[in-house]
């Protein structure tokens, strides 16, 4: 079983930054993503990292303002956010997929996830 800590969240003015991390249990071949619910709505994907960093991908909502990076040395995710705007605000899970693969869906594992909320 992996557990994921998701920290980093908080509040921020609109166009601020917040940096997530994640903690992974474990270390092996798996892609690690960001996904975030805001309320009323369903869980979108944010963001996804290969095992390796060497490939990402982002939701185009996110592209040019958010950069996830990960420390495999670490078992750590990072989600840099930049030029927050309120329509960022919701809480934010990360995700593991196993394997060498990298999806927008169909994780293995979830964190519990971490509040941000940008104001106006």
């Amino acid at each position: 079983q992996v557990q994921l800590v998701e920290s980093g969240g908080g509040l921020v003015q609109a166009g601020g930054s917040l940096r997530l991390s994640c903690a992974a249990s474990i270390r092996t071949f798996m892609a690690m993503g960001w996904f975030r619910q805001a309320p009323g709505k369903e869980r979108e994907f944010v963001a996804v990292i290969n095992w390796s960093g060497g490939s990402t991908d982002y939701a185009d909502s996110v592209k040019g303002r958010f950069t996830i990076s990960r420390d495999n040395a670490k078992n750590m995710v990072y989600l840099q956010m930049n030029s927050l705007r309120p329509e960022d605000t919701a809480v934010y899970y990360c995700a593991v997929k196993l394997g060498l693969e990298m999806f927008r869906d169909e994780y293995d594992y979830w964190g519990k996830g971490t509040q941000v909320t940008v104001s106006s």
